[in-house]
């Protein structure tokens, strides 16, 4: 655990918005977000314009940037309604939506995106860009999801090993932001070992064993640079780690995890748990790139 160097900084909060409603609840939870963290709120419109342009008239690009424009003009106006004391800038970007988010988030802001977009496709439960910006993520990225306000007060950090002591300690800043207790949750995925020989099989009570003090030497070390936390940490074995994730997520308000491949980034293509938890989490999910803001 000696990755743990000094809690992490949150941030700017980052949202874009493409007029679909689904994207609306996103710049909302982001302004909340971006109140609570005491930090700006950028809200982006990538229109691709530069791209329409090889294949569309003057007038419909012109038409495409006056709609843009227009829409970021209501949704901060809304924005500035419930939470006059934010500081709000708007973004026209005439490059797609991805590379647009990206370039404003810059190497310490939070991307949010809503769970679907304006393609219309139901059985779609993330779209495309919120797909493409958490396969290719450098940054934290949390995809709104859940259909109601409820507030459970609590936030789960998922965690597998010892490497996710960054993306945990992202989850206790958010917990103590929203004055939230903080669950460690690890989960032993029964199958995982499938493929592993017999003898190591034997041995299972003694890697349950090693898993379950690592996590609480984990938990030790949050409660020690949190103290006015309030953490709980429980192993629990499953046959679908997605799965209990995804239900744990009925009774938070948040679930935060850690990226699962090299440090940098969390892509280009999402792990099996990952890419369920994006579709199909109660509750927003807040991806942290291992190896973000730290040297461990």
């Amino acid at each position: 655990m000696e990755g743990i160097t000094g809690r992490p900084e949150l941030g700017s909060v980052v949202v874009g918005v493409d007029g679909s409603e689904p994207a609306r609840r996103a710049v909302f939870w982001a302004a909340d977000e971006a109140a609570r963290r005491g930090t700006l709120l950028h809200i982006v419109h990538g229109a691709d314009t530069d791209t329409r342009s090889l294949y569309l008239s003057a007038d419909s690009i012109e038409g495409i940037r006056s709609a843009g424009h227009e829409l970021l003009r209501d949704i901060a106006a809304v924005v500035a309604e419930r939470f006059p004391d934010l500081r709000v800038t708007t973004e026209f970007s005439r490059s797609a939506p991805v590379p647009s988010l990206q370039r404003t988030a810059g190497l310490r802001g939070t991307l949010v995106v809503g769970s679907r977009g304006l393609g219309g496709f139901a059985y779609l439960m993330l779209g495309s860009v919120g797909l493409r910006i958490v396969g290719a993520a450098t940054t934290p990225v949390v995809v709104v999801r859940g259909e109601d306000d409820t507030v459970a007060g609590v936030v789960v950090a998922a965690v597998r090993d010892e490497h996710d002591a960054e993306s945990v300690r992202y989850a206790a800043c958010e917990a103590e932001i929203r004055g939230a207790s903080l669950r460690l949750l690890h989960v032993w995925n029964v199958f995982a070992s499938a493929g592993v020989a017999t003898p190591m099989l034997d041995g299972a009570g003694t890697v349950v064993g090693e898993r379950v003090r690592r996590l609480t030497d984990l938990t030790a070390r949050i409660r020690e640079e949190f103290p006015g936390l309030t953490v709980q940490a429980e192993a629990e074995k499953s046959l679908n780690t997605a799965g209990a994730l995804v239900e744990a997520s009925r009774h938070a308000d948040l679930l935060v995890m850690g990226g699962r491949r090299s440090p940098g980034y969390i892509g280009p293509t999402l792990g099996r748990v990952t890419h369920g938890l994006v579709h199909h989490a109660h509750c927003p999910v807040q991806l942290i790139p291992r190896g973000h803001g730290s040297e461990a």
